[in-house]
């Protein structure tokens, strides 16, 4: 089968043989690479197998923003003219759903009271959907709780709490969002905002689109209500993605960083047996030179024995890898198959091409030494 390489490429199958007649320090040298590309490939993997499930975590929060009065200048809340205007600015494809708040006291199922963060919303089936129960349109009366606090207090539709001193029934338990989502009512307890008797609004929840639109209501909003005097505050959450994708990377790099140097490590292991290889064989290489070998065929025949020591411990190299990375992607992120993304792909591909390069520039100065032999002088010896 490699005949005709062999045919084709002389110093090949000289190189070949060379290898197989040192087996044993030649498995060693490549296991060098080897380890290398393992550690290199593995925590490239590892360190997108983390951002993949951190982002995964996110979910679409991308699209979403969140206006608040802006303190700092002396506004305490959003008034019904600033949510007109909050609304014109997001446009008619945009999900505006204004918010009240407040600390209130809470006994669930006739315990003691505990003070609770109280959201009052218009019209929370715009953006929340229920495991339990119902959400009503219009949302006028009762309570909407979180499913976390729904399973710390047993509560279900039709259960009674007391806020403020009013009984109030519970009408739905709410499915919880992404995570990191200003909208996850995971520990929430809302009313409706007619229950609330401040008049003003303490946020606005917005949820656009995608990304882009995200970041032209952005810039909408803020054109239109700071115009004179910084009013509101956008939050993007957009922006604390990318910032976040940002940070993963540097991760990422600083990890292969700290990988490489093992490379660095088989490249000395792989210099070592390649200048033994030299010394041992100073008298066939005269012998070669004496029969018309010229420098340059020495050369090729000692690079070749390097770069075939870095192509197969890369080969072993890469193919370790793969196993590691299905088991890191199915422990990590619960989806062996996400190691075949294309960012797992080029750790791959670069950890290969890295081992290899390394095999070859550790090469170098045994081949040039090698080439360099006189012939009579490497008989001599």
């Amino acid at each position: 089968m490699l005949e005709p390489l062999y045919r084709r490429f002389p110093a090949a199958l000289m190189a070949s043989r060379n290898l197989t007649r040192t087996k044993m320090r030649s498995l060693l040298a490549s296991l060098g690479i080897v380890i290398g590309v393992v550690a290199i490939a593995s925590l490239g993997m590892f360190g997108v197998a983390l951002q993949y499930s951190f982002t995964q975590n996110l979910g679409g929060v991308g699209n979403q923003l969140t206006v608040s009065p802006n303190q700092e200048a002396g506004f305490d809340s959003l008034s019904e003219r600033d949510i007109r205007d909050i609304r014109r600015a997001a446009g008619p494809d945009a999900t505006v759903s204004p918010v009240k708040q407040g600390v209130q006291p809470v006994a669930f199922d006739r315990d003691r009271n505990t003070t609770q963060l109280v959201y009052g919303l218009r019209n929370p089936a715009e953006v929340y959907n229920a495991t339990e129960g119902r959400v009503p349109q219009p949302f006028r009366s009762g309570a909407l709780v979180g499913s976390a606090l729904a399973e710390q207090h047993d509560l279900h539709p039709g259960s009674t709490i007391a806020v403020n001193g009013s009984a109030v029934r519970v009408r739905a338990v709410l499915e919880s969002g992404d995570a990191f989502s200003p909208l996850n009512p995971a520990n929430r307890l809302v009313l409706p905002a007619s229950s609330f008797d401040e008049r003003g609004y303490s946020q606005v929840y917005i949820t656009a689109q995608s990304g882009s639109q995200a970041n032209e209501t952005a810039m909408a909003i803020r054109e239109s209500l700071n115009g004179r005097q910084e009013r509101v505050t956008v939050t993007e959450f957009g922006s604390i993605v990318d910032l976040i994708e940002q940070q993963f990377q540097i991760i990422n790099t600083v990890l292969v960083g700290i990988a490489s140097i093992s490379l660095f490590v088989a490249g000395i292991s792989i210099l070592n047996v390649m200048l033994m290889s030299t010394v041992e064989r100073r008298e066939e290489i005269g012998v070669l030179r004496a029969v018309g070998y010229q420098k340059r065929d020495v050369l090729k025949v000692m690079l070749t024995e390097a770069t075939l020591l870095g192509v197969i411990g890369g080969l072993v190299g890469v193919l370790i890898s793969l196993v590691a990375g299905l088991a890191i992607n199915h422990y990590t992120v619960g989806d062996a198959m996400v190691v075949f993304r294309m960012a797992n792909a080029w750790y791959l591909l670069a950890a290969f091409s890295f081992g290899v390069v390394t095999s070859i520039l550790s090469g170098l100065y045994p081949a040039w030494k090698a080439a360099s032999e006189e012939p009579v002088e490497a008989l001599r010896g």
